[in-house]
């Protein structure tokens, strides 16, 4: 697409509609990177990160905890230490990371791989379910201590760095997409669980966030930048109705672990005040091929956080990051699976996606709103009572927020179409089939495993399975390991090639000193690039 009128071409051309020009910087957002909010705005858009992070940090281990033996006080445990290492995770990658205002928490890539460890059979003969849960989270504790290498190795070598350098805005596109929309499965279907709340909280945040700003233009950036607090107060009153009510005495057991607002056991189980602290479980215990398969986990994750980057650095209105602070975000992300193994949180880390889609929800891309986050998330692991009562908002409520962010991030990689010429079949042809395998092949082995109980590759070794089908379920990594592999074999040297794929776009970013907004938005703190130089 090219941005501006074109030469010569008589007064008929004159009266031509031009295509909106490219943009390196993401217009209209109100505070950027490096312009903070007013503090108390500040603080309140720092609470709204840490109640939408707090969707995955309850969901995961809600799900695996009780598989490993464990009861609510031990899911109470592994809530807090979760939300605990991603405050630590969060504060670090803002510090001396990728310097963006991502959070860093639990990811579902891990929850396979985890699974497998839990149902492995080698703790079947323990007895006592403490027991059996203390010994199963030490097995993923060593699991994840060893796959943190993987992405420490690459982001701190540079060898990431060499990778992401063959990024065009052509291949970012399925990479960033699909980390949004092939989420896709955690959006509706969980609204549908509850639908009375469900469907209520999507439809509120929409009007609140879309709508309100346009019917009162007094005070709209409160509907805009508040939509999650006044949308989850609502329903989360309206739905704690409903449980007082009686309206789920007689429901299913299912219905009610979804709908009402005091089931989740949290706030019995959690304890007033307690600091989680490394090896809380014990000593961690290794196993060769359960390393391995978390390795690959481990890998997906990196290139599923390399889209959310991406999308981050957009929305916070700064420019595409150079590959060397790409790298580094990574080496970071690595000692944050390294602490995750440490502490034993049960998962690994990985870049919020949701929380991506909040900063472009509420047109705020500060990265002190993220610290104070993070701020939150470690107050409230410590002061465990406090933190249950709002780890208890219904599953079905944390949904319909989903259905809005993946949507966003899905909607920012398709903004980077405006560098890439799409009149070229070239471009068609690359963006269109790496999107359609990259939901395709995913599908397939979902369903496969939905239906058969185990994946497509199904061998005596449960790690070599992980390793095969992990990677192929997600639809982020399929996508762009196709999109990048066509993109940078495919008559890569014909000459206009370069400018359909929008490289040229790119080539100022492609070393950390070639545009002096790398330095402004990315340099680190403290005066330290001094002695850790970006190239």
């Amino acid at each position: 697409m090219a941005g501006g009128g074109g030469g010569g071409g008589g007064g008929a051309k004159a009266d031509e509609p031009q295509p909106h020009p490219p943009k390196d910087q993401l217009p209209n957002v109100s505070y950027c990177i490096t312009s903070p909010p007013r503090w108390p705005e500040a603080i309140l858009l720092g609470f709204q990160h840490y109640l939408v992070m707090l969707g995955t940090t309850v969901l995961i281990p809600t799900a695996l905890v009780p598989q490993m033996g464990g009861g609510n006080e031990e899911k109470a445990k592994v809530i807090q230490t979760l939300l605990f290492v991603a405050g630590l995770n969060t504060l670090l990658q803002s510090l001396f990371g990728s310097r963006l205002p991502a959070v860093i928490g639990g990811s579902y890539t891990f929850v396979p791989t985890t699974i497998s460890i839990i149902l492995s059979g080698r703790f079947s003969n323990v007895q006592d379910p403490i027991d059996k849960f203390n010994r199963t989270m030490r097995a993923i504790q060593g699991a994840l201590i060893v796959a943190s290498t993987l992405q420490i190795v690459l982001g701190f070598s540079g060898l990431w760095r060499n990778v992401t350098r063959f990024l065009s805005p052509l291949s970012a596109v399925p990479l960033v997409a699909l980390t949004g929309f092939g989420l896709y499965e955690f959006g509706f279907p969980g609204v549908a669980k509850c639908v009375e709340i469900g469907l209520p909280e999507l439809i509120i945040l929409v009007f609140i966030s879309q709508y309100m700003p346009h019917v009162l233009h007094s005070g709209k950036d409160v509907f805009v930048r508040f939509a999650v607090i006044f949308s989850v107060v609502i329903v989360w009153i309206y739905a704690h109705l409903l449980t007082v009510g009686g309206a789920y005495n007689g429901a299913a057991p299912k219905t009610q672990i979804s709908c009402r607002t005091d089931r989740a056991g949290l706030i019995d189980g959690a304890p007033w005040i307690r600091v989680p602290y490394p090896f809380q479980w014990g000593a961690p215990s290794f196993d060769a091929g359960e390393a391995f398969a978390m390795m690959m986990a481990s890998f997906v994750a990196l290139v599923e956080s390399t889209g959310a980057f991406i999308a981050v650095s957009r929305f916070a209105s700064a420019t595409m990051l150079p590959p060397s602070i790409i790298s580094r975000g990574v080496g970071w992300q690595g000692v944050g699976i390294l602490l995750s193994g440490l502490f034993g949180t049960v998962n690994g880390s990985s870049v919020s996606v949701e929380n991506a889609g909040l900063l472009a929800l509420t047109r705020v891309g500060s990265r002190r709103v993220v610290q104070i986050s993070a701020g939150f998330m470690i107050f409230f692991s410590i002061l465990g009572k406090f933190g249950a009562v709002f780890a208890s908002i219904p599953a079905p409520i944390i949904a319909a927020l989903y259905c809005l962010f993946f949507a966003y991030v899905g909607a920012g990689g398709l903004s980077f179409l405006q560098f890439c010429n799409l009149n070229s079949f070239r471009t068609m042809f690359i963006l269109g089939f790496s999107i359609f395998v990259g939901l395709s092949v995913p599908q397939y082995f979902n369903e496969y495993t939905v239906v058969n109980g185990y994946g497509p590759v199904h061998t005596s070794g449960r790690w070599f399975n992980d390793i095969v089908n992990v990677p192929f379920s997600s639809e982020a990594f399929v996508a762009g390991c196709v999109a990048y592999f066509l993109d940078n074999t495919l008559h890569r040297r014909d000459g206009g090639i370069r400018k359909d794929r929008g490289k040229h776009w790119w080539d100022k970013f492609r070393s950390f000193k070639t545009d002096t907004r790398s330095e402004e938005f990315y340099s680190l703190p403290f005066n330290l690039n001094k002695y850790f130089p970006s190239v």
